[in-house]
Parts: C-alpha cells; structure tokens; sequence
C-alpha cells in the first residue's frame, strides 16, 4: 500500500547490482527451486538466476544471495502450488457459511468458496507486514469503494473492499511477493480483486487464519 519514495518523487531506477560470489545458506534450495544445476556452490549463472528473481519481486539487496528471504519467498510459492485445487482440504476455512472469502495468511493465498465448493481461486496475496499484521478471525465486508483513496498512504486502492476497519482487499501493481508486506491490506492483482468485486458483496463472510512467514 506505501508507494516507494524513488518512484514517488519520479526517480530513475537504481541500476542492476553486481552478483555476489558468495554462497548462501539456500543454495541448494534455491538452485533447485530455479532449475540450475544443484551442486550446492555459487556460480556466475546461479548468481544471475537468482538476481533476476530477486529483482522481479522487489527483494533487496538483489545481488544474486541464497539468502534468507530469496529462500522464504520461493517456498511460499511451492506452498501456493501444492495447494492445487484444494486449497481448503484441511478444513480451515469455515464451510457452513455460505458464501465466503478465505484467506490464509501462512500460504500468503485466498480464494472464494460457497460451502465446500470452491467458486475462485486460490490465488496470492500480500498481507501485513511484521508490526502491521492482518488481523485473523471471522470477518464480514461492510464497504466497498471500486476506486477508493487512502487518506493514511495517499495511493488509489482499486476494487476495495473492506472487511475489518481499515482492512481491505484491493488490487496493487507490485509483485505478490515484494517484501515486507502491506499495511495490513490483502494485496491483490488486478484481475482477481476485479473477480473478488464481482463476486462479493456487502455482509459477506471473509476468514483469515494463519500466519505471515517472517512475521
């Protein structure tokens, strides 16, 4: 939800920095996750794989590390892939509500379903950051704005719609990805809080359970 301050005042963007020679603590993790070649060593390609990864999702510093948060974010993405088509099979998410919004903040995904049927989804979020958690439980939509403005960050938050006082879905161009979260929002992309729109109305039931890694 915070613009970044280089892109708020119209600054050029930083140029790429250089690959570290250093071997992370996820190297063989992450060479892995990319498709490289796993010998658990940091090479000029494994450098510039990885860089580039970091780069797409606003990790920083994006110098081609296995670090910590490269490793944390990939594996977050093998969490959202495993979930398939089931994304409830745990039964987390209430089934006896109707209609509802599920949002499961340690997968970092959400989705739609009307009793067990699954109606949307399931697909990334970005939620609160550490110190600015999405707040968990039983929840219900109470206003919606298709272009709303933020008084508190100044930004435009297409397709809110809010479900715990300041707390709402809404769409945002960043990666899903891009540490270290939002104020406390369910970031979306576009298309789907554009579904979400369609698809939700007022008194709606929304469940939030879980917990952001990192927070």
């Amino acid at each position: 939800m915070v613009v970044p301050l280089t892109l708020a005042l119209g600054a050029a963007p930083a140029q790429a920095a250089s690959c570290t020679t250093s071997t992370g603590p996820y190297q063989t993790r992450v060479e892995r996750f990319l498709g490289l070649r796993v010998d658990g060593r940091q090479s000029a390609a494994d450098c510039k794989a990885i860089q580039k990864f970091q780069s797409a999702h606003g990790i920083t510093p994006t110098i081609g590390y296995a670090g910590p948060l490269t490793w944390r974010t990939m594996n977050t993405m093998l969490a959202q892939r495993a979930a398939g088509s089931t994304p409830n099979k745990a039964g987390k998410c209430p089934t006896n509500k109707g209609r509802i919004a599920c949002v499961d903040l340690t997968r970092q995904l959400t989705w739609i379903q009307d009793g067990a049927r699954l109606k949307y989804g399931p697909v990334p979020v970005r939620t609160g950051r550490d110190g600015a958690e999405t707040r968990t439980g039983s929840k219900r939509i109470y206003y919606r704005n298709i272009n709303h403005w933020s008084t508190l960050y100044h930004v435009r938050m297409p397709y809110s719609q809010f479900f715990d006082g300041g707390i709402a879905f809404h769409s945002v161009s960043k990666s899903m990805y891009n540490p270290p979260g939002s104020g406390g929002c369910v970031n979306m992309r576009t298309a789907d809080a554009k579904a979400y729109w369609n698809l939700l109305r007022n008194g709606d039931d929304v469940y939030v359970y879980g917990r952001k890694p990192g927070t």
